[in-house]
C-alpha cells in the first residue's frame, strides 16, 4: 500500500504544482482567504468528503485579528469577480475561512490533518531572479504574497485528500482535513479548536515547509517553539493646543513612549528565553498639536507557555502603568495567541519506524525534534487533543528554500509538493490500520 500512495503522490505531481501557483497568484491575508476557501471545499466535495465550513467547525467569537468590515466586505466583492463558488462563498465571507473535509469508514479511531491556508502582506518581489515571476504566477493581489509556504500546505493537503480517498476502502476510522485559515499572526486555530471539533480526535498532525537541513527530508517534530501573545495597545487623550494650552492635554503619545521604553526593560528570566517587540507606532496629527491616540502593535513570546505568561503579565503592568503617568485611558485588544509545541514522542517515534519501515528512500536525522524558533498556533488545537489523552507532534518537510521566510523574494523547490502528500498519506494510513 505504501508503494502505490507513493505512485499516487507521483501520478498527481504536476497536478499539485499547478494547484500551488494558482493559490499563489491568488494569495489572500489572514481571515480573507474568501476564494481559496471556496476551492478547497469545492474539491473536497468533488472527491467525495463531506465538507463543513465556516460556522460549522469555529466558534465565532474565539476569533482573533480580525481585519475591518469594510475589508472583509471588499475581499468578498473581490472573491465573488474571481469566480469563488457561490454555495461556500456565502458560508465563508465575513472572516469565516475555516474548511474541513471528513471521511468516516468504519470502526477505528480518529485522526486530524491540519493545513494552513493564509498568505502574508507583503508586496512579491519582481526580479527575473523570482521564479513566481519568471513563470507568471506571482501574486495578483497586491499587498498579499505567499511568503512562508502556505500555498504549498494547501495544495499538500488537497492532494493527500485525493490519495486518501483513492485507498479509502483501506482505511479503517475517521479523517478529518482541516484547512485552517489565519495562521499568520496566530489568529487562526483557537476558533477551530473551542469548536469542539477536535474532541473525538486520537492523532493530530501538521508540518511546515522549511529550508533544507544536512540534506534531510522530514524532522518528526518541533521543539524551541515561542508560545506568544499579539496585543495591540491604543491609548486615548486629549488634544490641545501644543503653544497655548498645552495643561489642559492628555498626551497618549506620550503614555506610548514609556510604555516602548519600559516593555524592552522587562527583566530576563532564568527560566528560558523571552523576546518583546513592539513594530509599529501611529499617533499625532500634527507638530503643533498634544496627541490625542496613539496605538502600538506589541507581541511578547517566551520558549514556554509559562514563559510567555510571565512576559504577558509584565507587560500588561506596564501598558496600564504607562496610561497612569500621563492620565490617559488604555484600550488593549488581544490578536493572536500560541502556546509552546509540545510533541509527543511516543508519536514521533512511531512515525520515525514507518518510515525506517517503507519509506526508506527518506533521509531521516538520528533525532525527532527541530527547533521552530518562531510561533505557531496549531499549538492550539495540540493542546485541545492532547487534553483528553490524544497524541500530537508538529513536522517540518525540508527542501531548498530561496531566500527566507516573510520575505518578498521567498519561494520553495517544489519537489517536496511530491514528497508532502506521500508523508501525510503514509502516516494516515499507519494510524487506520494499527
Amino acid at each position: 500500500m505504501y508503494q502505490k500512495i507513493k505512485e499516487l503522490s507521483s501520478q498527481y505531481y504536476m497536478e499539485t504544482i499547478q494547484m500551488r501557483r494558482n493559490l499563489h497568484q491568488y494569495a489572500e491575508r489572514g481571515w480573507l482567504e474568501a476564494r481559496t476557501a471556496c476551492i478547497i471545499a469545492t474539491k473536497l466535495e468533488e472527491l467525495g468528503y463531506d465538507v463543513l465550513v465556516g460556522e460549522e467547525i469555529m466558534r465565532k467569537d474565539a476569533r482573533m485579528g480580525l481585519p475591518p468590515e469594510t475589508i472583509l466586505h471588499l475581499n468578498y466583492r473581490r472573491a465573488q469577480k474571481e469566480g469563488a463558488n457561490p454555495k461556500y462563498l456565502e458560508k465563508v465571507k465575513n472572516g469565516m475561512t475555516a474548511v474541513a473535509g471528513i471521511l468516516k469508514n468504519g470502526d477505528g479511531p480518529t485522526i486530524a490533518i491540519r493545513f494552513d491556508i493564509d498568505a502574508l502582506g507583503l508586496i512579491e518581489d519582481t526580479s527575473q531572479q523570482h521564479l513566481p515571476f519568471q513563470e507568471g504566477f506571482s501574486s495578483c493581489h497586491l499587498g498579499a504574497m505567499h511568503a512562508c509556504g502556505h500555498d504549498g500546505h494547501t495544495s499538500i493537503g488537497l492532494t493527500t485528500a485525493k490519495i486518501l480517498m483513492n485507498i479509502k476502502e483501506q482505511l479503517h476510522g475517521t479523517i478529518k482535513l482541516i484547512f485552517q485559515p489565519a495562521e499568520e499572526g496566530v489568529r487562526g486555530a483557537k476558533c477551530i479548536a473551542e469548536s469542539g471539533f477536535l474532541d473525538d480526535v486520537d492523532y493530530i498532525y501538521a508540518a511546515h515547509i522549511m529550508p533544507q537541513v544536512a540534506d534531510y527530508d522530514l524532522f518528526f517534530g518541533m521543539n524551541e517553539s515561542f508560545a506568544t501573545t499579539k496585543l495591540d495597545v491604543t491609548y486615548h487623550g486629549v488634544s490641545t493646543h501644543a503653544a497655548e494650552s498645552p495643561q489642559f492635554g492628555k498626551n497618549a503619545l506620550l503614555s506610548a513612549a514609556n510604555c516602548i521604553i519600559n516593555l524592552h526593560a522587562i527583566p530576563r528570566n532564568s527560566d528560558g528565553q523571552t523576546r518583546v517587540n513592539v513594530g509599529t507606532v501611529h499617533a499625532g496629527t500634527g507638530r503643533n498639536v498634544i496627541p490625542e491616540t496613539a496605538k502600538l502593535e506589541i507581541e511578547v513570546r517566551g520558549v514556554t507557555t509559562e514563559l510567555n505568561r510571565y512576559m504577558e503579565m509584565y507587560a500588561r503592568d506596564i501598558i496600564q502603568a504607562s496610561a497612569l503617568m500621563h492620565d490617559t485611558v488604555v484600550e488593549i485588544k488581544e490578536m493572536g495567541k500560541a502556546y509552546a509545541l509540545e510533541c509527543d514522542e511516543d508519536f514521533m517515534n512511531d512515525i520515525r519506524q514507518l518510515c525506517q519501515n517503507h519509506l526508506s528512500d527518506l533521509k531521516l536525522p538520528k533525532e525527532n525534534l527541530n527547533p521552530l524558533g518562531g510561533s505557531d498556533d496549531f499549538s492550539y488545537m495540540m493542546a485541545r487533543v492532547q487534553a483528553h489523552g490524544g497524541k500530537a507532534t508538529y513536522m517540518k518537510l525540508l527542501t531548498t528554500i530561496q531566500s527566507s521566510p516573510h520575505n518578498t523574494a521567498f519561494d520553495f523547490d517544489e519537489s517536496v509538493l511530491e514528497k508532502g502528500p506521500r508523508i501525510f498519506a503514509s502516516i494516515a494510513y499507519h494510524l487506520l490500520n494499527k
